[in-house]
């Protein structure tokens, strides 16, 4: 087995680190202490089947949840009980495993509004003007995630896809620390895989990006660190190649194809 180290306590240097972080609903244990690390700008995947707590785990990241036990730092901040807005106050953005766009709004409109969001004043009622700075750093995100011949395209039209790399425009949009995908390719056509992939290598080498993915061609070619889950607990990490290597998660989880 690939050994599980656990995290030292009050440890310097990481960008997210998670202690003892257990989630419970009732008599279920959905996560069930784990602690990991991850250095600033760490290509991180997160592994297992279906129920292992994977999601679970991604949104007490995110704030969606908040641990039953535990602590989870940003940085060397205790970030456990913050509410999602001031994570991402913070550096901390994220997808969704069902892309969250506005539908009825242009490329442009979603990616200007993602921008102006984080802004101080982005309840204000004045209206966008072309040379805005966030009207602008919209254009570029477009063009960054292979939208920029589409800005006037309505989002609900976009294929699948598209709203995926919509999806991550907007969440880059913040010029977020920490990057949390969650299953940013499911439901995509191969095509639609590799142009993720190259999007997803292609950021920010000082961006630190954590996914929960099952498509593990896509997970194995953005990390360099993997975790596996299976039934709430952290039972595996290394490198790709080392999970890949090991009997038990290529038995349980990844199948002979990895072998």
């Amino acid at each position: 087995m690939v050994t599980v180290q656990a995290t030292p306590a009050q440890a310097i240097g990481h960008a997210l680190e998670l202690q003892g972080v257990s989630r419970r609903f009732g008599g279920l244990r959905a996560v069930e202490d784990v602690s990991l690390s991850l250095a600033p700008g760490e290509r991180r995947a997160i592994i297992g089947p279906n129920g292992a707590g994977k999601t679970t785990l991604f949104n007490l990241i995110a704030g969606d949840l908040r641990p039953t036990s535990g602590t989870i730092r940003f940085y060397g901040s205790d970030i456990t009980r913050l509410p999602p807005h001031e994570r991402i106050r913070l550096g901390i953005a994220r997808t969704y495993q069902t892309p969250l766009v506005f539908p009825r709004l242009s490329v442009l409109e979603n990616l200007y509004l993602a921008a102006r969001g984080v802004r101080p004043w982005r309840m204000s009622l004045r209206r966008p003007r072309a040379n805005d700075a966030e009207m602008v750093k919209a254009r570029q995100l477009a063009e960054q995630v292979g939208l920029g011949h589409a800005i006037h395209a309505l989002a609900g039209a976009l294929a699948h896809g598209q709203q995926r790399q919509l999806e991550l425009g907007m969440a880059l949009a913040s010029n977020p620390r920490l990057l949390l995908l969650d299953e940013p390719a499911a439901g995509l056509s191969p095509a639609e895989r590799e142009l993720l992939t190259g999007l997803l290598l292609g950021l920010d080498a000082a961006m630190t990006i954590l996914l929960v993915e099952h498509d593990m061609d896509v997970a194995f070619r953005v990390a360099r660190q993997v975790t596996v889950m299976h039934e709430g607990r952290v039972i595996a990490q290394g490198t790709p190649g080392e999970v890949s290597a090991d009997e038990v998660v290529q038995q349980v989880y990844l199948g002979a194809r990895h072998g």
